[in-house]
């Protein structure tokens, strides 16, 4: 199995460009993440000489083209999980904010692996009133197997727009695997633990790989 960086970024294939839409108008999640497989990419190939000079850049990137679509407070809920009521609340904020850092951190470094793969969807299902629902695709690449991925999204009572709050890359949840990850640390260490190791990684310079310097 090819490591969870690598199983990242096929999920970043086609969360991270969906189209802007009012928050009042009805979205079918399933046409909405077929519509998302372009718009960052072809971004990322329009600007690869300053991404190139400047990989910071593609922090940016990630939180105008990915964040928005993406409900990083119920993910960083979802990761404390029990510890939700035994830590200061205090601390919440703070950990959510510093939560979303990761994930625009965690993106940027997974955008090195693009090289023109290809997504195949699941075919489009009508809604009968789902609040929670799960799109599956496949990532095809030549010369490697085909990947299968789900993504879990979630309709909020207050606005009626669909965001991403998991994906799972050949069984591995991202959001399980940010659980295991933070379970012993929490419970030993406490949340400003965890708060200053990803704090660490969001603090670390981007490197870019060679596929993003392609053209």
């Amino acid at each position: 199995m090819r490591n969870w960086f690598n199983l990242l970024f096929t999920g970043l294939l086609i969360l991270s460009s969906s189209p802007m839409v009012n928050a009042q108008e009805e979205v079918n999640p399933y046409q909405m993440l077929e519509d998302v497989a372009t718009k960052t990419f072809e971004r990322i190939k329009k600007e690869h000489k300053q991404i190139e000079a400047n990989p910071e850049l593609l922090r940016d990137v990630m939180e105008q083209e990915l964040l928005p679509y993406v409900d990083y407070t119920f993910s960083a809920l979802k990761v404390l999980g029990k510890h939700f009521r035994t830590v200061p609340k205090e601390k919440v904020p703070e950990f959510i904010q510093v939560f979303r850092q990761y994930l625009i951190t965690t993106y940027a470094l997974a955008m090195a692996y693009y090289d023109g793969q290809e997504v195949e969807f699941q075919p489009r299902r009508q809604l009968n009133g789902e609040k929670t629902v799960t799109v599956r695709a496949v990532v095809k690449e030549p010369g490697r197997p085909d990947i299968n991925l789900a993504f879990k999204l979630r309709k909020s009572k207050k606005t009626n727009e669909w965001k991403a709050y998991d994906m799972v890359a050949e069984g591995i949840s991202l959001l399980s695997s940010k659980q295991s990850e933070f379970e012993s640390i929490l419970r030993q260490d406490g949340i400003q633990a965890v708060i200053d190791l990803m704090n660490d990684r969001v603090n670390k310079p981007i490197n870019i790989e060679p596929a993003v310097k392609e053209s």
